[in-house]
């Protein structure tokens, strides 16, 4: 199977030229100081949360690359689905990496769509995404010395379906990178649409299982201030799934995660009134896309590219306020 992926990283607009410029040159696009000894970070108690939300990420891909660019290093980091690889790419501070994830990759034949479902390799490509491009010279290569030397504490959710509840991956499960592109890979299998990961002996699906915003988790660990990334619009809600009968039908060997699934609606809306509350409360700082109309499974890279740019010109309208909320 062909790994790489030829990319074009040279991209022309007036918006945040400077992220631009920069996203085309480096190695791998990544803020990697010399002395992978003295890598810093410099905002402390306050949570970097990453919402999933599949190909949505694009959005936030450009706030990911905002903070980036701008020298804005949280200390901890949370995230699950697409958000478990926004977190990746946040700690490896690889500018280039973030945007074709959610970007360029989609253009690769190897990524997946409906050719790949039926051949039962889900929609996306999961063992691909995940576990044959993040090398060198594969199409997202990622480097992982660096990743482990930043001192950044992370937290990964997956869904374990044995036990029904969150497996939180930190810094510690991770010793080499096939373990961690598998628990990205975990926190990413989408149900049914994307087969379920196996990791040392465990099965899992999605963290958006779970609920979709890891809040729950910053707060468990004491946290009070939280810088929250939306793929959402601030007035989305879920609604009820449709047809719960038929949820229980195709997850008849697993109960638990139908009742997960068909509860998640409500626990999702729970979430984001609590965040509006913190919000007002002044302990949150929100980011959300102000026009989002794609579905999580979107492929089009000129729609992506737009979800893009769309969040690098809020970072750019934006940026002094979260500075002020951030304290830097």
């Amino acid at each position: 199977m062909e790994n790489k992926l030829n990319i074009n990283t040279n991209i022309n607009t007036n918006t945040n030229t400077n992220i631009e410029e920069n996203i085309s040159g480096g190695m791998n696009g990544a803020d990697t100081e010399k002395n992978k000894n003295d890598i810093k970070t410099n905002v402390e108690k306050i949570a970097l949360i990453f919402e999933g939300g599949g190909m949505r990420a694009a959005f936030s891909c450009g706030i990911s690359n905002t903070l980036l660019e701008n020298g804005i290093y949280f200390d901890y980091v949370v995230g699950l689905s697409a958000g478990s690889s926004m977190t990746v790419n946040y700690i490896a501070r690889d500018k280039v990496r973030t945007k074709r994830s959610f970007v360029e990759l989609a253009a690769d034949p190897n990524f997946g769509g409906w050719k790949t479902f039926l051949q039962g390799k889900g929609f996306f490509n999961s063992e691909y995404i995940y576990e044959h491009t993040s090398g060198p010279g594969q199409a997202l290569p990622l480097d992982f010395d660096f990743f482990m030397a930043n001192p950044t504490r992370f937290r990964i959710i997956a869904y374990d379906m044995v036990a029904d509840g969150p497996r939180i991956f930190t810094n510690s499960d991770i010793k080499k990178l096939p373990d961690l592109m598998k628990i990205v890979r975990a926190s990413s299998s989408l149900p049914i649409f994307m087969k379920a990961t196996e990791y040392e002996g465990k099965i899992y699906y999605d963290g958006g299982v779970l609920g979709g915003i890891p809040l729950d988790v910053a707060i468990s660990e004491g946290y009070e201030k939280f810088f929250i990334v939306r793929t959402q619009e601030r007035s989305y809600r879920k609604k009820p799934v449709k047809h719960p009968i038929l949820m229980e039908a195709y997850f008849r060997k697993n109960p638990a995660m139908a009742k997960r699934i068909i509860d998640r609606p409500q626990v999702y809306n729970d979430t984001c009134d609590l965040i509006d509350r913190l919000e007002a409360q002044g302990k949150a700082y929100v980011v959300y896309p102000e026009d989002m109309k794609i579905s999580n499974r979107e492929k089009n890279v000129d729609v992506l590219e737009g979800l893009y740019r769309q969040g690098l010109e809020i970072g750019k309208r934006d940026l002094e306020k979260w500075k002020k909320f951030i304290n830097i």
